[in-house]
């Protein structure tokens, strides 16, 4: 299946074309039922949660490392406010997806 993925614990996306993680679980909930997503929205701060946008970012790649399943058009994009975690977020998924073009 081909989805979008939002994660944010507030916010909504910008249509009904994405479906919502509202934590770090839920989102990889969704990953391990639906598979890798061809879009990710990030966002950093996931509210109580101890984690992070970042943290599931860093599972991501884990998950495509594990089994492969990366398409070569997923994208991503950070909505977060918080610009220290936004930067590590784009700065991890920016260094693996050039990683994964040169393999």
């Amino acid at each position: 299946m081909t989805y979008k993925l939002f994660l944010d614990d507030i916010r909504n996306p910008p249509d009904e074309s994405w479906i919502i993680a509202r934590n770090y679980e839920e989102g990889v909930k969704i990953v391990k039922e639906l598979g890798l997503p061809k879009e990710v929205s990030f966002d950093h701060d996931l509210g109580m949660s101890d984690k992070t946008g970042k943290d599931f970012a860093n599972f991501l790649i884990q998950y495509d490392l594990d089994n492969n399943v990366m398409s070569d058009d997923f994208q991503f994009n950070v909505h977060s406010a918080n610009p220290v975690g936004a930067a590590n977020i784009r700065s991890i998924m920016s260094g693996y997806l050039e990683f994964k073009k040169s393999i």
